[in-house]
């Protein structure tokens, strides 16, 4: 009889973190993620996520028309959320870009690799967010992978 192993629940975890709206932003930001990611034990892929995070800081701070954009990381049933709120009230807008274009395909990594993103109107601008899935390894004591 194979008897599968439950993980211990991730708690509800929390921050958020007001960053100059500057090139150096998104370097900031990918780090608070990974510090989050890896202190709260979150069973996600922190490439993906450091990725998705540097695309919504830099479309913020390249439309931002505010000095500040504040980062939101949120671990919840059973997903990790990261919101970028800025002053702008401009939604963003995936498009295709051309082969040959350096700039364009950013919000289309992360309509790909997030489980979920979207954006919303907040009432100093908006916020454009993503959520990554937990993955669960679980393994039995013979080390087959269930689940």
């Amino acid at each position: 009889m194979n008897a599968m192993v439950a993980s211990p629940p991730i708690q509800l975890n929390h921050c958020r973190v007001r960053l100059a709206a500057s090139p150096a932003a998104a370097g900031e930001a990918r780090s608070q993620v990974l510090t989050a990611i890896r202190d709260w034990g979150v069973p996600v892929d922190p490439d993906a996520a450091v990725l998705l995070t540097s695309e919504l800081v830099t479309n913020a701070i390249t439309h931002e028309a505010g000095e500040t954009i504040t980062l939101g990381i949120r671990c919840l049933r059973g997903r990790l959320r990261v919101d970028v709120y800025d002053t702008s009230r401009s939604f963003p807008v995936v498009s295709v870009a051309p082969g040959d274009a350096e700039t364009g395909r950013g919000l289309m990594l992360v309509a790909t690799l997030a489980a979920e993103w979207g954006f919303y109107r907040t009432p100093g601008g908006k916020a454009v967010y993503f959520t990554l899935l937990f993955h669960y390894d679980h393994t039995a004591a013979d080390g087959a992978v269930l689940g």
